[in-house]
């Protein structure tokens, strides 16, 4: 086993003393991953890197206090989940209060208990990968293993608005396996839904950068959300990503479009403006793909912006 496997999570602390630091990773060194900050500030930038599991927060910070800091981790969508757990000098029952009024799971009190403070870290460490585990269940198809439409939507909401903050290039992929209805009812549901998987598989494996998200839209369609991708790399994306399933060779008799499993896809590449929203962004791929479908299919067509289609690409 590795050692990152062996690791029961990793634990962020904030907190302005440099000895309250070290006397808390003597305690919980042992099987726990740990990261720090001396501010509260530093500590929002590392947690929005890093995304740890817990978060471990000092009350008594200059400039920006722990309650300050929760109520900021809790306002940002991206890191609201990380529970946060209060270590403070003030033990009264109004700080207490006030701790779990900013949003913490829980509070320690100084002077630290060390069986006490690993208790409750590993207590909230083991919940916290539980919640994954069943926030993942929901967030994926059960059939493909790909990301399903409520998990898009929420990403794609996500990605949208850090674009817009960025002024970064975002496009958003399509992707409909040409004449599918004819291949389940020439060759059958079974080998339909091998079919179904070979292509959803090779999808997954054409988004190169951990940042893409993999989606089953629905049925035989799916969708990819590409950060940071222009229109040039959205064409060198669609290129890749028809030749892959072309690739598969997986025989379709009864297909208009070859005699082999191809795609039909539409991308979309935008800078978004402020008031773009997701719907735009769909509808503009969806225009897109129906452009590909219209052509013959068997290929992508990439759209800059709301614009007229490119040629297409394959």
């Amino acid at each position: 086993m590795t050692e990152m496997a062996e690791k029961e999570g990793t634990v962020l602390i904030i907190d302005d003393s440099v000895e309250s630091i070290r006397l808390i990773s003597a305690i919980l060194s042992e099987n726990i991953k740990l990261l720090f900050a001396t501010d509260g500030m530093a500590g929002m930038h590392l947690a929005e890197q890093q995304r740890p599991d817990l978060i471990l927060l000092d009350v008594e910070m200059p400039e920006m206090n722990g309650y300050e800091v929760s109520r900021a981790l809790k306002s940002d969508s991206r890191l609201c989940n990380i529970p946060v757990i209060f270590i403070t000098g003030n033990t009264g029952h109004d700080h207490e209060v006030a701790a779990l009024d900013a949003g913490a799971v829980d509070f320690v009190a100084k002077p630290l208990n060390p069986p006490v403070l690993k208790a409750r870290v590993r207590t909230h460490l083991r919940v916290q990968q539980q919640n994954k585990v069943i926030e993942q269940n929901t967030l994926k198809d059960g059939f493909t293993g790909l990301y399903n439409r409520r998990y898009f939507d929420v990403a794609l909401e996500r990605e949208l608005s850090r674009h817009q903050r960025l002024g970064q290039p975002l496009a958003l992929a399509l992707i409909d396996i040409d004449h599918f209805k004819e291949y389940n009812d020439y060759y059958g549901h079974v080998d339909g839904d091998r079919c179904l998987l070979q292509v959803a598989h090779c999808i997954q494996m054409s988004a190169r950068r951990p940042s893409e998200t993999v989606a089953r839209y629905g049925g035989e369609e799916f969708s990819i959300i590409l950060p940071h991708t222009d229109s040039d790399t959205a064409k060198r994306f669609a290129e890749h990503l028809c030749a892959s399933i072309r690739a598969l060779n997986i025989p379709h008799l009864t297909s208009g479009a070859g005699a082999i499993v191809t795609i039909s896809a539409g991308i979309v590449s935008e800078v978004p403006a402020r008031d773009y929203n997701a719907p735009v962004l769909i509808g503009a791929a969806d225009a897109a793909l129906y452009q590909a479908k219209l052509l013959g299919r068997n290929r992508a067509v990439v759209v800059a912006g709301t614009g007229n289609p490119d040629r297409p690409t394959c």
